[in-house]
């Protein structure tokens, strides 16, 4: 009776998609605080309050937690469903300014910048950390500027590989601010400067590819 008791405990968990979250978020707390290496699934469902075997179920091990975290803020840096595709310059003017705005603050998020640093300081140990976040978070940041300039080129407001196109635009956004970030030289900045920078960055492209 016990033992059925338990069993019945341990489907209801694994059927509340809350419980889910609140492992993911033990994981991510844990992995901030001791590092990917010195990161165990017990510590993670002691802190989460589930067994271990619930911890599996629903998320997997270590490496599948750490992505799991990972593809969690990555959703946030997809395309937003309600950015208009680009028919002229003015259009595509908006749509650059609006995705790197969106960029700038979810990439500058402390919480995305913990999971860089995360990444940079298990590179040795555990490379797989830098390959995940490169996967998930960083194809996610790269697809959406793909769209953008694919669609633009398709216009015939742009002349160029949209791989190329999206680097550069990248490299305008954020120039040296996320070494800073990492770092800890400079502070987020704020929803106006990033604003700013996001609009200066679009003018500068948009020069740089002048029909």
């Amino acid at each position: 009776m016990v033992k059925e008791s338990k069993s019945k405990r341990r489907q209801q968990q694994a059927d509340d998609p809350a419980v889910r979250q609140r492992i993911l978020g033990a994981a991510f707390a844990t992995f901030m605080e001791n590092g990917y290496a010195g990161t165990s699934t017990l510590k993670i469902a002691t802190r989460a309050k589930v067994s271990k075997a619930t911890l599996y179920a629903l998320v997997g091990n270590k490496q599948q937690m750490l992505a799991a975290c990972i593809a969690e803020r990555a959703k946030r840096l997809r395309t937003p469903i309600d950015l208009a595709e680009p028919r002229d310059r003015e259009s595509l003017a908006r749509a650059l300014a609006t995705l790197g705005t969106r960029l700038l603050r979810e990439l500058s998020d402390p919480a995305v910048i913990a999971v860089f640093r995360l990444a940079i300081a298990e590179a040795v140990r555990a490379p797989a950390v830098a390959r995940a976040l490169d996967a998930i978070g960083g194809e996610a940041s790269r697809t959406a500027l793909r769209t953008i300039m694919t669609q633009a080129r398709s216009a015939g407001l742009l002349s160029g590989q949209p791989d190329k196109m999206a680097g550069q635009f990248f490299g305008l956004l954020w120039g040296n601010l996320m070494v800073g970030l990492l770092l800890r030289v400079v502070d987020r900045p704020q929803p106006r400067e990033i604003e700013q920078r996001a609009n200066e960055a679009t003018a500068a492209f948009l020069q740089l590819y002048s029909t």
